[in-house]
């Protein structure tokens, strides 16, 4: 697992970070996580069925192209998915707080350098 407690890290330097996961999409399973406030192994779980979907979707219109990432807004905050081959970024941001395009810059940049 390379550096992946060095790129959470990283993530949770974000202005506005609040949790961040590195999961695996096939499984649902949380790699490493970090911050607080949020149920990651649950969040984790429902957003591999987010990623799946998508993919699924893809796939059926026939799109041939990768998701660079998902991006839901709350009202209080953003949540990044952001897909690496089998695994995804997964980042919650308090949206008062946060930059959109900063943090999506920023986990773009973790994302290119992690090593698993």
């Amino acid at each position: 697992m390379g550096n992946v407690p060095k790129s959470l890290e990283t993530l949770m330097e974000i202005e506005g970070a609040v949790v961040c996961a590195l999961v695996d999409s096939t499984s649902g399973m949380v790699l490493g996580k970090a911050g607080s406030g949020v149920d990651m192994d649950l969040a984790a779980a429902g957003n591999t069925e987010v990623v799946r979907a998508k993919m699924k979707t893809m796939k059926a219109l026939g799109l041939n192209d990768q998701i660079e990432d998902i991006l839901i807004t709350l009202g209080k905050g953003y949540h990044i998915i952001r897909p690496i081959g089998t695994l995804f970024l997964y980042v919650v941001l308090n949206k008062s707080k946060a930059n959109l395009a900063l943090a999506r810059h920023a986990v773009t940049q973790v994302a290119e350098q992690l090593s698993v």
